[in-house]
C-alpha cells in the first residue's frame, strides 16, 4: 500500500506567475519599493510554436522560500480594452468593486512592525497603500501593482484555533453540498451546516 495515499504532501507556493506590459514598473515595484530580491529569471528566445513571441520569466523572493513571477512578451501589445480589473482580466465598467479586488494576491508577515514598515515604503512610493482592514483574524494593507493586480500585505491577529478549523471544515462542506442546486442561498447554507452539526456531532470527543 501507498504510504503517502492520503497525505497532505504540499509544501507552500512554488510561484504564483502573472503576464506583465511594465516591466520596468513591475521591478521598481517589487523589487525596489517592497523589497523583494531578484531571485531568477529565464530569457526564452524561439520558444514553443512559430507565433509564440520571445519572453522573459523572471522571479522575486517574498520569503519562505516562495517566489511571485512575472512573464514579458517582448512586442506583445497592451490590451486596449476599456474597464475594471488588471491587464489579464477585465470586467465590464459596471461589475462591483468588490468583485474585481476579490482576485488578489496576499503576502504574510510576522508582525505589527513588519506591517507598518510595508505601509512605510509604499506610501513613499507611486503606490501607497489605498487600504488598512483589521478582518476578524488579520490586519490587512492594500494597493495595485503596475499591472494593477491588488496586492495585499497581511498579518495574524490572533492564532486560529481547532474550533476555527472545524467550522471552516463544515462550512465548505455545507457549501459544496447545495451549491448545485439552483437559486441556492446563505440561508440554504446555514440550513446545511446545522444539518452536518448535527449529524457530526455525537463522533466529536468532548474534551474536559
Amino acid at each position: 500500500m501507498n504510504d503517502l495515499a492520503g497525505r497532505h504532501l504540499a509544501r507552500g507556493v512554488d510561484h504564483a506567475a502573472f503576464p506583465t506590459f511594465d516591466p520596468v514598473g513591475t521591478v521598481r515595484f517589487y523589487r525596489d519599493v517592497l523589497g523583494f530580491p531578484v531571485v531568477h529569471s529565464i530569457c526564452a528566445a524561439g520558444w514553443g510554436p512559430d507565433d509564440h513571441p520571445d519572453f522573459i520569466h523572471f522571479f522575486f523572493d517574498i520569503g519562505n522560500d516562495d517566489r511571485l513571477a512575472f512573464f514579458y512578451y517582448f512586442g506583445l501589445p497592451r490590451p486596449t480594452s476599456d474597464g475594471k480589473g488588471d491587464v489579464y482580466a477585465r470586467f465590464d465598467d459596471s461589475t462591483p468593486d468588490w468583485f474585481v479586488r476579490s482576485r488578489h494576491l496576499a503576502i504574510h508577515v510576522d508582525s505589527e512592525d513588519a506591517l507598518t514598515e510595508y505601509r512605510r515604503r509604499l506610501d513613499l512610493s507611486e503606490w501607497p497603500v489605498e487600504m488598512q482592514i483589521q478582518h476578524e483574524t488579520i490586519e490587512s494593507i492594500y494597493t495595485h501593482d503596475p499591472n494593477g493586480y491588488m496586492v495585499e500585505i497581511t498579518r495574524a491577529l490572533r492564532p486560529v484555533t481547532p474550533q476555527e478549523d472545524l467550522d471552516a471544515n463544515l462550512t465548505i462542506d455545507a457549501l459544496v453540498d447545495i451549491a448545485q442546486r439552483e437559486g441556492h442561498t446563505m440561508d440554504d447554507l446555514l440550513t446545511r451546516k446545522a444539518e452536518l452539526i448535527v449529524e457530526r456531532a455525537p463522533s466529536w470527543e468532548v474534551r474536559v
